[in-house]
């Protein structure tokens, strides 16, 4: 069986408080043997780690969304850092920009992210990178953190992390892989309607990218508009593929080892 894993994934989430054991199993089922649960802000940062301590082949990020933002107290950094110190966490996220809903203030959601970013730098853990209509506020940023990881010699220079269910053009995805990130793509990829998207995932080396979901959210062709959960990374795998014009088994063997040099997660057997 060919193996995928769903790299964002919020089982966290309520949309799964009833049947996330029929979710998991269904996943299993399609081959997914990794997921990755990020948080969105203290309490679900927790909650994917009480996950990842259920599930073996489930790992935990631990972060604070910028829409979430509004949730952050003086204590905040110091809660991050309990939940980093746990074997499952393996990487700081969700985390970013969201110019889109504009819930709270870009100042405030610069200040909260700079702040998650050197907790990265300290733990060596990749970032998981939300931007929504912000990408050229969060391209510079991204790169002085990058140039500082650099000039410290810390090794997180070298798979600084993702910027998942990426929506930029080509000329700021090759940016972002220059400074060492990966690339997310998630289910709209497979849109009939999506061709920039998918002209755009054509163009980026697939050694640069990693498949995920992003469920509930984003849920890939033929289920778009329903509940969407990790088996159905496979579609987006699958769709990667066909844009490639690479084998099944090539494409997902290809982003299961870029997942794995990013996470640093155990290999599939």
């Amino acid at each position: 069986m060919i193996a995928y894993q769903d790299t964002h994934c919020h089982l966290n989430l309520n949309q799964f408080e009833n049947d996330l054991e029929q979710v998991i199993y269904r996943a299993q089922q399609e081959g997914v043997d990794r997921i990755l649960v990020p948080g969105i802000d203290l309490e679900t940062s927790r909650k994917a780690v009480e996950i990842s301590e259920k599930y073996e082949f489930v790992y935990a990020a631990v972060g604070v969304h910028p829409n979430s933002a509004s949730t952050w107290q003086s204590n905040s950094i110091e809660n991050l850092k309990e939940l980093i110190g746990h074997p499952k966490v393996v990487a700081i996220g969700e985390i970013g920009l969201d110019y889109y809903r504009n819930y709270v203030e870009p100042a405030l959601q610069k200040e909260i992210l700079a702040a998650q970013m050197a907790l990265a730098a300290e733990s060596s853990k990749p970032l998981v990178i939300h931007n929504r209509n912000a990408l050229p506020d969060l391209m510079p940023l991204l790169e002085e953190w990058v140039k500082s990881l650099q000039r410290t010699g810390n090794k997180l220079a070298n798979k600084p992390g993702v910027l998942h269910s990426y929506e930029g053009d080509v000329v700021a995805a090759n940016q972002a892989i220059q400074l060492g990130f990966y690339i997310g793509v998630a289910g709209p990829v497979t849109f009939n309607n999506a061709k920039e998207r998918q002209k755009i995932t054509r163009e980026i080396p697939s050694q640069a990218m990693i498949a995920e979901t992003d469920s509930p959210f984003l849920a890939p062709h033929p289920h778009r508009g329903q509940r969407n959960e990790p088996a159905w990374v496979s579609l987006v795998v699958q769709k990667i593929a066909k844009l490639k014009a690479l084998s099944l088994e090539e494409i997902a063997n290809t982003l299961t080892n870029n997942g794995n040099q990013l996470f640093g997660w155990r290999s599939s057997d």
